[in-house]
């Protein structure tokens, strides 16, 4: 069984910074960091669950909504990612590790 926790403390972190970020800073790119990092994490998880299927593009819901969109999509990609044929492989723990550090670093750009 594959542990996400690092997975999920990492996206709390980042989406707690988001929401308690005011308007001016999100305006200024971490919305903008938060949206992409949320787009990357459903395209991923879309193809663990349909590889044949292109994947659909996360809608931009608004700055005050990218920490929701963020934790939403990260979720997603967790249960994508733990039910997939690569869980428990070295594979899997790999995706897991690299999604974990695009996460960090994302933090670390729009906080820097």
């Amino acid at each position: 069984m594959l542990d996400t926790t690092p997975l999920f403390a990492a996206l709390d972190q980042f989406a707690d910074a988001l929401r308690a970020a005011p308007q001016s800073r999100l305006a200024r790119g971490a919305a903008a960091e938060g949206l992409g990092l949320a787009r990357d994490l459903a395209r991923r998880a879309q193809l663990l669950e349909e590889p044949a299927r292109p994947p659909r593009t996360m809608p931009d819901a608004g700055l005050f909504a990218v920490a929701d969109q963020l934790l939403v999509a990260g979720t997603d990609f967790s249960e994508a990612l733990r039910t997939a044929p690569s869980a428990g492989t070295a594979a899997g723990a790999a995706e897991l590790d690299e999604a974990v550090a695009l996460i960090v670093a994302a933090k670390r750009r729009a906080f820097p």
